[in-house]
């Protein structure tokens, strides 16, 4: 098969999480196919086993026009609309509720900005769910949440479930992964990158972007109190600004930077990085660390997440504070890989940090739970997908037609009959 797989991010030495994504979904697609990942971003990145391209809007068209089937990114169909319209087979994922996200606003709450925002986002999300033949989600979760949204626009009907009772065959789960290889170091550590952090420190690590869902401010309060306990306690967070030129920094980020200062812990105990953690040199940041950490608010934007700097942690071996309430800070807990907090509680945030820095859990051992997530295992849907590409039974066929309202004296003989039956 020819798998057009697309990014809407910078495919660059510095990817955020969507790119890191497409990059590893294609990477496993390619053992199998002759795969090209293109984005309408930059592309910096090579592969020995697939194409890497740049492109434009236009070039979409002959793109699609080349692919037996493609995987794209949510908002694919409103965005390029000449990928939907080419009539191949057309995988969709929809690993980040974005609509969600949304309602955190950027601006003013509830004004005619963050309505529009909200409402445009969901509208981009239907074109895709209309549309798509195959969708992807990070969760079971999740997969409840897009049933219910397809079943709200018609797509759970009698072609569709007699394609499959199921519905794996319309949609079905392919979490965030991790590489099947093990971490190693390359180039400069914390305490290189960060003058302050002494290699004995022990490190806390905030693994990805700053986003107003999120809830960095009570991490820092929490650090604030602990160094009472432990003086040596170190904050990094390893990315201050997202690499899509796209996305500007958020309300919440501002807030993080001016708290750290007023509480006079920048640069002594918490230490920002500007920039992005190119890809390929985490590794060695996360092995510096002694604790990973996510802690967000409680909205619904929770419930449906899934946390991809977590992965991440696991694949570093590093035990977690997260806070309570989405998929896998209940999965980590569970497994005695970290601890679970409520949401805003700084003392409760301290106790978890204090807890696992003094009396941590093996990293061999979260390492080993975190196999599981390994791309080569958790693409097996996408790869079983892309190697028969099926078009959906209801987008392919022709489209059933909603019978007119029966007149209202059929109405009134029915509801009699139900009547009269009810009263026997």
């Amino acid at each position: 098969m020819r798998v057009l797989v697309l990014a809407f991010d910078p495919i660059t030495d510095e990817m955020p999480g969507p790119a890191i994504r497409a990059w590893n979904l294609a990477e496993q697609l390619a053992g199998e196919h002759a795969v090209r990942l293109a984005t309408t971003s930059a592309a910096t990145r090579t592969h020995r086993a697939m194409d890497v391209i740049a492109v434009s809007g236009p070039d979409l068209a002959s793109l699609a026009a080349w692919a037996d089937v493609v995987v794209a990114p949510t908002s694919v169909v409103r965005r390029h609309p000449a990928v939907a319209e080419a009539g191949k087979p057309l995988c969709i994922d929809m690993y980040i509720p974005t609509h969600l996200e949304n309602l955190e606003p950027f601006g003013e709450a509830g004004g005619p900005d963050h309505q529009a925002a909200v409402a445009h986002q969901v509208a981009v999300i239907n074109d895709d769910l209309r549309r798509g033949d195959y969708f992807l989600c990070a969760s079971e979760r999740q997969r409840d949440l897009w049933i219910g949204a397809l079943a709200v626009l018609g797509r759970i009907n009698p072609r569709t479930y007699d394609d499959d009772p199921s519905l794996r065959r319309l949609i079905d789960m392919v979490p965030f992964g991790i590489p099947g290889e093990p971490p190693r170091r390359v180039g400069p550590g914390l305490s290189e990158a960060f003058p302050g952090i002494d290699p004995s420190d022990p490190v806390v690590i905030w693994g990805g972007g700053i986003y107003n869902w999120l809830d960095p401010l009570s991490l820092l309060r929490a650090v604030d109190r602990l160094r009472t306990a432990i003086p040596a306690v170190r904050l990094v967070f390893l990315g201050m600004r997202n690499p899509n030129p796209d996305i500007p920094e958020m309300r919440v980020a501002a807030e993080l930077r001016r708290l750290s200062d007023e509480l006079s812990l920048t640069g002594s105990h918490v230490f920002f990085n500007d920039g992005w953690v190119p890809y390929d040199a985490r590794a060695t940041f996360l092995l510096d660390a002694c604790v990973g950490v996510s802690t967000h608010l409680e909205h619904v934007e929770t419930r449906f997440s899934f946390r991809t700097r977590v992965l991440d942690y696991l694949w570093a071996g590093l035990p977690m504070v997260l806070t309570e309430g989405d998929t896998l800070s209940e999965e980590i807990d569970a497994a005695g890989l970290g601890v679970a907090v409520p949401p805003g509680d700084p003392d409760a945030v301290a106790a978890a940090l204090r807890r696992l820095i003094e009396d941590p859990p093996d990293r061999e051992r979260v390492q080993a739970y975190a196999v599981r997530y390994r791309w080569e295992a958790v693409t097996a849907p996408l790869r079983a997908y892309c190697s028969e590409a099926w078009r959906a039974p209801d987008v392919a066929g022709p489209r059933p037609t909603v019978p007119p309202s029966p007149p209202r004296r059929t109405v009134r003989l029915r509801r009699a009959v139900g009547r009269a039956l009810r009263g026997r």
